[in-house]
């Protein structure tokens, strides 16, 4: 199954609302347990990104906040909040599907990576998606 697809149709529910277009899903065991996008702009609450929603709602359908055996599939590399939560979550690997380019300092992989700091780490894999770039892209131009 294409994970990083089904991350693309979550963010897409984003753009439809008008919301910044991230979507965010949650695998255990080769199945979907939980997806998120953005509803910031809606909710008016900073917290709500992609990725918070999707493991607040896994945690829920787990019973635990420990998502060990965990990956997630987002559509934007994460911002320092949503990667924090990530890795707090024990999440073992978070793949995206485009770079962010506010994070030209590789703070995210710091994050993630950091085993001074944390006793987990948070594999970090980008999967070049061309789509995933491109509904941010465009999402971006009609707002400027």
């Amino acid at each position: 199954m294409d994970f990083m697809s089904k991350a693309l149709l979550c963010a897409k529910k984003a753009e439809k609302i008008d919301e910044v277009p991230i979507g965010a899903v949650i695998v255990k065991d080769n199945k979907i347990i939980s997806t998120g996008y953005n509803t910031r702009e809606k909710s008016q609450n900073a917290l709500d990104h992609a990725e918070i929603i999707a493991i607040n709602k896994a945690c829920k359908k787990l019973g635990s906040w420990r998502l060990d055996g965990c990956d997630i599939y987002v559509t934007l590399k994460p911002c320092p909040m949503c990667a924090g939560a990530i890795l707090n979550a024990r999440i073992n690997c978070c793949y995206y599907g485009a770079e962010n380019i506010n994070d030209s300092d590789n703070l995210i992989e710091n994050i993630m990576q950091n085993t001074k700091l944390f006793n987990h780490k948070t594999k970090l894999v980008y999967l070049q998606n061309d789509d995933c770039k491109e509904i941010l892209t465009k999402f971006f131009k009609q707002k400027r």
